[in-house]
């Protein structure tokens, strides 16, 4: 997905972040903080976890832990940034601020240099983050692409939502449901062996393989409910935090820039796209 330049009509970006509407839907983007999502309600409920680290960022130019920050492309091995050690983890773009190249009541789009020296990537490219709130807002879409200017490297995108486990005054936690074909077994270093397993009970910090797409429902009983889809087959499931639970689907398994990548060509780039759709329960 190309952002025209010619077309833009960018609107002032301060620490407020863009504001979407629609229906009884509100959504905060925050260019300024990883473009992630500050905040998403539906109804007057907020549903993200509040705070600089939390809302909903995208991960990109890749997903999950990369094997003590290492991958190589061809005969050449690059080292990312520590941040999770012994292992590099969830990208880089969550840490810069993004560009706001287009925005109107319902729909912006943000861009990102890959060559920003706040992030280092050793390749040239473009990334481009498109949020859109249904007119009805009953759903939201989120869309990321990875475009090389230069040289074909391997790259992931996917997002980390932090779902409020509890919407307080009183109602029960959120329930999480899916049919998963497998889980990735995860080894002691918190990366995937590679053997493919029936998928276990949670509580999870781990990689679910559904070939027909991701599709994961949470529940908030008497509330709302949520679902996450994707036509990718990779989401991760991670519930062990007390605050909240993360359905972050992605476009490869965790340190998948190793183990099975997925090459950003001048002619085919890497794009992938979620849709949230939400029903209130009371």
């Amino acid at each position: 997905m190309s952002t025209d330049n010619t077309t833009q009509s960018a609107s002032p970006t301060g620490p407020e972040g863009v504001r979407l509407a629609a229906g009884n839907a509100e959504v905060t983007v925050r260019p300024d903080l990883g473009c992630r999502l500050g905040s998403l309600r539906v109804g007057g409920l907020e549903l993200l976890r509040q705070g600089d680290k939390y809302g909903s960022f995208p991960m990109v130019p890749w997903c999950g832990r990369i094997d003590h920050g290492r991958f190589r492309n061809g005969g050449e091995l690059h080292q990312m940034p520590v941040n999770a050690a012994p292992h590099a983890i969830h990208g880089t773009g969550r840490n810069l601020r993004w560009r706001t190249a287009r925005s109107s009541a319902t729909e912006a789009v943000f861009t990102y240099d890959l060559a920003d020296p706040a992030a280092p990537w050793p390749y040239p490219g473009t990334v481009t983050q498109q949020v859109e709130l249904a007119e009805d807002g009953g759903s939201l879409t989120l869309t990321l692409c990875v475009e090389t200017i230069g040289d074909s490297f391997p790259a992931q995108a996917g997002w980390h939502p932090w779902f409020l486990r509890n919407l307080g005054d009183g109602g029960a936690d959120v329930t999480v449901d899916f049919a998963a074909e497998w889980q990735e077994e995860r080894g002691a270093d918190h990366l995937p062996t590679g053997r493919r397993i029936p998928p276990k009970p949670g509580p999870w910090d781990d990689c679910f393989g559904m070939p027909q797409g991701v599709d994961v429902t949470l529940t908030w009983p008497g509330r709302l409910q949520l679902t996450v889809a994707s036509r990718g087959e990779w989401v991760v499931i991670y519930d062990e935090q007390e605050a909240a639970v993360c359905v972050e689907p992605q476009s490869g398994p965790p340190n998948g820039l190793n183990t099975l990548p997925r090459l950003v060509t001048p002619i085919d780039p890497l794009e992938i796209s979620t849709t949230w759709s939400w029903r209130t329960l009371s």
